[in-house]
């Protein structure tokens, strides 16, 4: 195989498959490396949201898509009450989502950009960048069979090796300290319930002496006769490094058992987590001769912790941003990408990284949710704004409400 290349990614989940698809879509010679081998486990809830499924689908994969389990929208619980919530109207975004678990998805983006012609080097892993009088021009891999490392060059590189970005962080890259950032647990269930229309989200955890306990939990039905339960925490939650989530985990399923029929002391797989950086909070997200996408730039969203979406966009965003530098012989094409980000993305995760501190004081979540518990109207317009639907053709309620809370956030520089 030649080892030099138009661009090199690290990295081949959503956000580096992506952008391996976009790139070899445009004819350019990518190569894509990943330390892992598909298909592979990944703590998610495997929820796509209607931006995400656009996405797919724009890379060819409605079809695909079409084949796992079709969800309509948000069951939001909580004081006792539950609401269930479809995905609000868009001229761009489908109404509807999918549950598929990561393992088949990734493995699903990840051989459609090798169909586009992109190379994947599975079972690889980056172990240094490569430089070339001061600039990033490939990596130095060790394959799993292999003693021997060697070199892989390229004119450009994109960073897509997730949350813990090892390779980010030797270029430079690091997450501010003071934004908001999550922990997920999660693992799955059996359950004659696998296949309801709706994801549930639960505002309110207890253990099972209905004490109030911190974070928020979700029930996602898998369609192949499990669901996927976990719960997160914001770092913005007080006592947030105390909590134990294995317990948390624990107290949720039994909490929820009886009604989503499943036996909680018997999940099918042990329960796996991670921490998930938010809100666009590392950087820099681009140098002279490399950028960086999804996980490893921190895009996930602080409002609901979807970050497969964000994967998806700045790796397109990317992909593009490469190819215009690779047709014009333009280096400086890079600097467009962190404003493409601004733009798109910018404002939002500002409001949505103060909601999140403002969230993180249990008595405020509490009278919040339950103002919305008892507003139908409310929470169709939270729905929205959470999940970053609001209409670009209309201004709305929840457009209204949104607008007012991003212009509070323009008055606090460090949001």
């Amino acid at each position: 195989m030649n080892n030099h290349h138009d661009v090199l990614v690290i990295g081949a989940g959503p956000a580096g498959a992506a952008a391996g698809y976009w790139l070899a879509k445009e004819g350019l010679d990518v190569v894509m490396i990943d330390k892992r081998v598909f298909p592979r486990e990944k703590t998610c809830g495997d929820g796509l949201t209607p931006r995400a499924v656009k996405q797919i689908a724009d890379m060819g994969l409605g079809d695909q898509l079409s084949q796992f389990h079709r969800y309509d929208g948000l069951r939001a619980t909580g004081h006792g009450k539950a609401l269930e919530l479809h995905w609000p109207t868009h001229p761009i975004y489908p109404q509807h989502g999918y549950v598929v678990r990561r393992r088949e998805l990734d493995t699903m983006v990840a051989h459609n950009a090798v169909a586009a012609g992109a190379t994947l080097l599975e079972g690889h892993e980056a172990l240094a960048p490569v430089l070339e009088r001061g600039f990033v021009r490939g990596a130095t891999v060790q394959a799993q069979n292999s003693e021997t490392p060697f070199d892989i060059t390229a004119r450009y590189v994109i960073v897509a090796d997730g949350a813990n970005s090892r390779f980010g962080r030797a270029l430079g890259t690091f997450r501010t300290k003071e934004w908001p950032y999550g922990i997920a647990i999660r693992s799955y269930w059996e359950t004659p319930r696998h296949a309801e229309p709706w994801i549930e989200s639960a505002l309110e955890v207890k253990d099972r002496q209905g004490n109030p306990m911190p974070g928020y939990g979700w029930i996602f039905p898998v369609g192949d006769g499990t669901v996927n339960i976990g719960v997160g925490l914001l770092s913005t939650f007080r006592d947030f490094k105390s909590v134990n989530t294995t317990h948390l985990l624990n107290e949720y399923a039994h909490l929820i058992a009886d009604r989503w029929e499943i036996n909680p002391d018997q999940p099918t797989g042990k329960a796996t987590s991670g921490r998930i950086p938010m809100g666009g909070s590392v950087g820099p997200k681009s140098g002279p001769t490399y950028l960086v996408v999804g996980d490893a730039a921190g895009s996930v969203n602080p409002f609901n912790g979807e970050g497969i979406d964000y994967a998806y966009e700045t790796a397109r965003m990317a992909a593009q941003v490469l190819t215009e530098a690779i047709r014009n012989n333009d280096p400086t094409a890079l600097q467009r990408y962190q404003t493409l980000i601004d733009d798109e993305f910018g404002q939002y995760f500002k409001v949505a990284r103060l909601f999140a501190r403002v969230i993180g004081r249990p008595t405020i979540m509490r009278e919040l949710s339950r103002v919305g518990m008892n507003n139908r109207t409310l929470m169709e317009w939270v729905v929205r704004i959470m999940s970053n639907l609001l209409r670009p053709d209309e201004i709305g309620p929840a457009e209204a409400a949104y607008k007012a809370a991003a212009a509070i956030v323009r008055l606090a520089p460090n949001a």
